[in-house]
């Protein structure tokens, strides 16, 4: 049972760091903080990030735990609608790799770079939607205190961790000029990964019924 837990925490992690690796407004706002400011505003942004993550993964287990709780016969069905959603998002990903990404070092450029990121996760829906996906495909009716602790440690220290590596390396030319140009396989990828998960989870919840 702790073998599984464990895995499961490691997916999950896996999952959500793929996303997170895939260009999007956390991105944008990291970068451009790094190149016009400085890296250490951009290590403040990522800090913010994480913030903003932690408020919306614990929203969201505690959430989908009291749902299950109150109505346990939710659960297939929205297992069902997060590997649904796992194939959106990953066509959506795969769909726009090739689109360039935009770099505008003018922009964002005041403010508190901490609240700056914190904010931008905050005001992002769709990381709540994704967190309730990627939290109902794979975890247990009843997810453990610790296993929620763990979850939101993981997903909170893989933003910050993440876009402080973006803010450190966006400083260097040559490294930033390889990403924009690796952005489009980088995009590829995650979404085959994301989809094929999807597809598994379909299966496994079409199984449950």
């Amino acid at each position: 049972m702790a073998t599984s837990s464990l895995l499961t925490l490691l997916s999950i992690g896996l999952i959500q760091l793929l996303a997170v690796i895939s260009p999007g407004p956390s991105f944008l706002i990291t970068a451009r903080t790094a190149v016009a400011q400085s890296r250490r505003d951009g290590i403040k942004v990522a800090l913010g990030l994480g913030g903003g993550t932690v408020i919306w993964s614990s929203a969201a287990l505690l959430g989908l735990n009291a749902v299950f709780h109150a109505v346990p016969a939710l659960f297939i069905a929205m297992k069902l609608a997060g590997a649904l959603f796992l194939l959106y998002i990953a066509f959506m990903i795969f769909r726009h790799a090739a689109e360039p990404l935009k770099l505008d070092v003018t922009a964002d450029a005041a403010g508190n770079p901490i609240v700056k990121g914190f904010l931008t996760q905050i005001a992002n829906p769709k990381v709540a939607v994704f967190f309730g996906s990627i939290f109902i495909a794979l975890l247990p009716a009843n997810v453990p205190l610790w296993m929620t602790v763990a979850l939101i440690a993981i997903v909170s220290f893989n933003e910050v961790w993440w876009y402080s590596a973006v803010s450190l390396f966006f400083g260097s030319g040559p490294v930033r000029a390889f990403y924009l140009k690796a952005k489009v396989w980088i995009d590829r990828l995650t979404g085959v990964f994301l989809g094929a998960l999807g597809l598994r989870l379909l299966w496994s919840a079409r199984d449950a019924l």
